[in-house]
């Protein structure tokens, strides 16, 4: 475990709910996944297994990956957190991801931004976040956010954006 203090593992914003994992979580879960499209066959033991491994990580690093619900509708809608990634547990990366139905509405810039809020409250100085430089409406919401790109680098025949934010 590290020096920092552990994250809250329930947020709220105006329309949202973050809240811990559950295993009544996984077939909405492996829909979610299901629906990148990359080929992937997700399903809901696999996403039972997904589940098991977000909530060891957060048993053992203090961070957590949480699934975002509407506060009005009580649906499950996608998740949004910190992870280790591509970075380290002193300077994590937010992650999100949402069901395409609820882009364009704002859920990701206002659940990233609660999670911004539960970083800072952990004592963290800087986050990180890696996004696919075809993944426009993502850049979005990070910059909105006050995340500036820091370099590309190349995955195989992808490019990858790093961006990172100061937190106060």
């Amino acid at each position: 475990m590290s020096s920092y203090e552990t994250m809250p593992y329930h947020l709220e914003t105006e329309r949202l709910i973050l809240r811990p994992w559950e295993e009544s979580d996984a077939a909405e879960f492996s829909a979610l996944l299901s629906e990148r499209g990359d080929g992937e066959t997700y399903t809901v033991e696999r996403g039972r297994k997904g589940i098991a491994g977000l909530l060891a990580a957060t048993e053992t690093t203090g961070i957590a990956l949480l699934p975002v619900q509407r506060r009005e509708e009580g649906d499950f809608i996608g998740y949004c957190g910190l992870i280790i990634g591509r970075s380290a547990l002193e300077e994590p990366e937010i992650a999100y991801e949402l069901f395409r139905h609820a882009h364009g509405r704002g859920y990701a810039t206002e659940a990233a931004g609660a999670v911004l809020d539960a970083a800072a409250a952990t004592g963290r100085k800087r986050l990180w976040s890696t996004v696919g430089s075809w993944n426009t409406p993502s850049l979005r919401v990070l910059e909105k956010l006050g995340f500036e790109r820091d370099r590309v680098s190349m995955e195989g025949t992808k490019e990858v954006v790093w961006l990172t934010r100061s937190l106060p």
